[in-house]
């Protein structure tokens, strides 16, 4: 008799085939959902269904002889989750998901829970008032703006939408940062505002429901990754994220006076556990994605994902336990695992400009490697290989059928390596 349990995964990109490769480790099949054909996970998994995420009848053909459920991507609509929530085992719950699509939502929560964040104010809004000297535009205070519903913000004409802003704008000052409140990603939906200048390009975003940000003004970006199966809650190594574009390039880890060697320092830790206590004030369980603003002894909540996180991907090999196997452990029911740093380890984001470069590196590592290897040239790398290339390289390309420019279509870990080691040897490969 048969007693694998089954994995049900709404989402079918890269995400989604490493938690499928990590459930097969376990010893779990995995159905997965995506509304594309040729969606990477579909190359392993046991069975799948090509639909829309908000397609019910797809959702419950995919949870049908599941024994749980899992997301691999935030823009799963929330409310059509809901309708299947009872009915099937989606541990992690819909809520953290929930939370994390709406950023007006997102940002109260964590102030709520306890971790600081810039101060922020909805636009458009039905009215603005200038807080007291010392009083912060927050919810709560009975002064914060009432937001506009999206029937009204797309009524707006463009002169409104630019007053709007410039209301909004007096009440935050500048620099600030206009965020569309659901769906951006990746640098998209995001306007800084310097000058008076930027005011009037940015308001176009006005025509639905926004966000506006004070800017911190931060020495780096971090993230932290946790899984919490209820009785325990484990950290991943905080890395530092280089962004390019609004798009993550580099991970490096340990990041800059969060740790002492390859263990965590006081400021790391202390980090680590306002994420820790945030998570469980939530109630989240399963898997947290945390993205923090660094500034010196301070951090600020940026964003959360209820998910696997790009940041994290150098976990597979820099780790003595990676986040989707801890997420594949929490959903089977099994005792979760504290994860140990190996060695320093920058992990390389592969966009589409960057693809060939990435097949230069295997095909150079594989030149010459002896019977039934044929390379002798990038073009005759695999689009989804995943292995080893040379000495403390590892390679991920995800499979994609259309390479695009800043369309992810992979990573490489580099492990042991410092930041000085990559800037010196390797960053030249990637233009």
């Amino acid at each position: 008799m048969d007693n694998k349990k089954t994995i049900a995964i709404i989402g079918g990109g890269q995400l989604g085939l490493m938690i499928a490769q990590e459930a097969h480790d376990l010893g779990a099949e995995v159905a997965v959902l995506d509304p594309s054909p040729d969606a990477p996970a579909f190359a392993v998994a046991d069975r799948h269904v090509v639909g829309a995420y908000d397609d019910i009848k797809a959702l419950e053909e995919l949870c049908e002889g599941s024994d749980v459920v899992t997301y691999e991507f935030e823009n799963v609509p929330g409310d059509v989750l809901r309708h299947i929530e009872g009915k099937y085992n989606i541990k992690q719950g819909v809520a953290p998901l929930f939370d994390s699509q709406d950023r007006l939502r997102e940002k109260a929560n964590a102030r709520i829970h306890g971790l600081r964040t810039p101060d922020f104010i909805p636009v458009p809004a039905l009215d603005f008032i200038t807080p007291e000297e010392g009083e912060e535009p927050f919810p709560g205070n009975p002064e914060f703006p009432v937001p506009m519903s999206a029937e009204d913000a797309a009524s707006l004409s463009r002169k409104e939408r630019l007053s709007q802003l410039e209301k909004a704008v007096s009440v935050l000052g500048m620099p600030c940062v206009l965020k569309t409140r659901t769906l951006g990603y990746d640098g998209h939906g995001q306007a800084v505002i310097r000058e008076n200048e930027d005011l009037e390009p940015a308001s176009d975003l006005l025509k639905v429901p926004c966000i506006l940000e004070k800017f911190v003004g931060f020495d780096y970006e971090a993230s932290v990754v946790m899984v919490n199966d209820g009785d325990k809650i484990i950290h991943f190594p905080i890395g530092r994220n280089i962004h390019t574009g609004g798009i993550l390039d580099l991970s490096i880890v340990p990041a800059p006076g969060l740790s002492d060697g390859l263990h965590e320092s006081p400021a790391g830790a202390k980090i680590a556990k306002a994420c820790e206590d945030f998570m469980k004030s939530c109630g989240y369980k399963g898997i947290l994605a945390v993205e923090l603003f660094i500034k010196g002894d301070d951090f600020y909540f940026n964003e959360m994902a209820p998910r696997p996180h790009n940041s994290g991907h150098y976990t597979i090999e820099g780790c003595s336990t990676n986040q989707y196997r801890e997420l594949c452990r929490f959903l089977l029911g099994q005792p979760l695992e504290t994860p140990k740093l190996l060695a320093p380890t920058v992990m390389k984001n592969i966009l589409g400009q960057d693809l060939e470069a990435a097949k230069a590196i295997v095909a150079e590592s594989l030149e010459g490697a002896g019977p039934g290897v044929s390379v002798s040239s990038p073009d005759d790398v695999d689009d989804a290989f995943c292995g080893q290339a040379g000495k403390g390289v590892f390679v991920h390309l995800y499979g994609k059928s259309q390479s695009r420019p800043k369309r992810k279509m992979g990573h490489i870990t580099f492990t042991p390596m410092t930041p000085e080691e990559f800037m010196s040897v390797w960053a030249s490969r990637f233009v």
